[in-house]
């Protein structure tokens, strides 16, 4: 079992590896080939399979477990990964022979960065089932993310040819958005890793494949919006669609915030599609309002960071999400348990109630009881979740609308790039 886990987390470490880099360069690659005016549609098409990806995969994943099994997930990649190099050697220039003094790779920068983000990840990840503090692993982490990022900072500021150009942060729509869109990672992929928690292993009971088709609508309501949105950016203030995604978002999580123990798959089919159009209305226009006034040689180092924040907003989000259920429903479970005490005449009386309905259906009186209490104890953690996913929530929501004024340091997104400067 071991051998099998250090199996799993080097294939991950690979995955990253080798894929990370991919979405920074087919952004770059857009920003350098096509004209601000075509920059919309470009963008649209390339954001489909960003936004949709990650939202069919639930649906496509729970058929192949559900009736495959799920071994099946992985080699399903295998021939859209063949058909990914081939689109590439066919369609893609041929790279430009580099001169003989190219800079050499910062290995250094790419070593700091992966032990400050990788000890920050498992900092947020283990923290909870360590008991945070009190656990010397868990301070470890913290110390080594810490210095990792400290470190890896003053690298990449004092080499000439760093791995993550940090220069680029000089101009404000980068850093502004690049902010903005650790938030939009958050509700992206964050939202999406939590779903499933309510939907299969706590609420709902659904299946894999269930609760795929739960979330399929969402997802072509995002590819069909994402078409739709890159025909009008060039006419529209990006900051303009950014800020009614925002609020729609907010709205979306305040709504979600409502739900019950008799919420269902109904109920949550309007707030599903709302989000799938909202995250459009920030995800398209957000590129194009950190990235389009950046000189054409700052185009790429500006993607690779814009995308790391991105990326880091959804791993950082679940990570937190996952603590804030955690711990809310710790809280929650604890109020409750206090309010239906064994003492207090109501839960007496409950307990009587229910006593009485299980003798009824033969059931002896010791074993009775024994069964309303379990029936009392299950009713509490039902509530406490569901109380945990409320505030859950609302915290998303609050974090987009604390995060509005980061619009107005953003560009228009329908402005040619700037020659230089800010």
């Amino acid at each position: 079992m071991r051998t099998l886990h250090q199996f799993r987390d080097a294939d991950r470490i690979l995955q990253g590896l080798l894929g990370g880099g991919l979405l920074a360069k087919g952004q770059s690659i857009l920003f350098e080939t096509f004209p601000p005016s075509e920059q919309g549609i470009a963008q649209a098409v390339f954001g489909v399979s960003m936004i949709s990806g990650p939202a069919i995969g639930p649906t496509l994943g729970g058929y192949l477990t559900d009736t495959l099994g799920w071994r099946w997930i992985f080699f399903a990649n295998l021939p859209v990964g063949i058909l990914a190099v081939l689109m590439a050697i066919v369609f893609l220039p041929a790279d430009r022979p580099q001169p003989a003094n190219v800079a050499r790779v910062d290995w250094w920068g790419i070593a700091l960065l992966t032990i400050a983000l990788g000890s920050l990840q498992t900092f947020l990840e283990e923290g909870e089932s360590e008991n945070w503090f009190e656990s010397q692993f868990v301070v470890t982490l913290l110390i080594a993310a810490m210095i990792g990022l400290a470190l890896f900072i003053w690298r990449e500021l004092s080499t000439r040819h760093p791995a993550v150009d940090l220069r680029v942060l000089r101009y404000r729509s980068l850093a502004a958005g690049s902010l903005f869109s650790m938030v939009v990672g958050v509700g992206l992929y964050g939202t999406l890793f939590v779903l499933p928690i309510y939907a299969q292993q706590t609420v709902l009971h659904f299946t894999a494949m269930q609760t795929g088709l739960m979330l399929l609508p969402g997802a072509l309501t995002s590819a069909i919006a994402m078409l739709t949105l890159g025909r009008i950016t060039a006419k529209v203030d990006a900051r303009l669609l950014i800020a009614i995604g925002s609020l729609l978002t907010a709205l979306v999580m305040f709504n979600l915030a409502t739900i019950n123990i008799n919420t269902g798959k109904d109920n949550l089919f309007w707030p599903l599609v709302f989000r799938g159009a909202a995250i459009v209305l920030m995800f398209l226009p957000l590129t194009l309002a950190t990235l389009s006034p950046l000189p054409k040689a700052d185009i790429p180092a500006g993607t690779g960071f814009y995308n790391l924040t991105r990326q880091l907003g959804g791993s950082i989000g679940i990570a937190i999400l996952a603590t804030v259920l955690d711990r809310r429903e710790a809280f929650h479970r604890a109020v409750l348990s206090d309010g239906v005490s064994l003492y207090n005449g109501q839960t007496q009386s409950r307990m009587q109630a229910m006593t009485s309905a299980m003798q009824s259906q033969g059931t002896d009186a010791t074993t009775a009881h024994q069964q309303a209490l379990a029936l009392l104890s299950q009713t509490v953690d039902l509530q406490a979740i569901l109380l945990a996913f409320e505030d859950m929530f609302r915290i998303v929501g609050w974090v987009f609308i604390c995060c509005l004024p980061l619009v107005l340091l953003l560009g228009k997104g329908n402005t040619k790039p700037a020659p230089g400067g800010h």
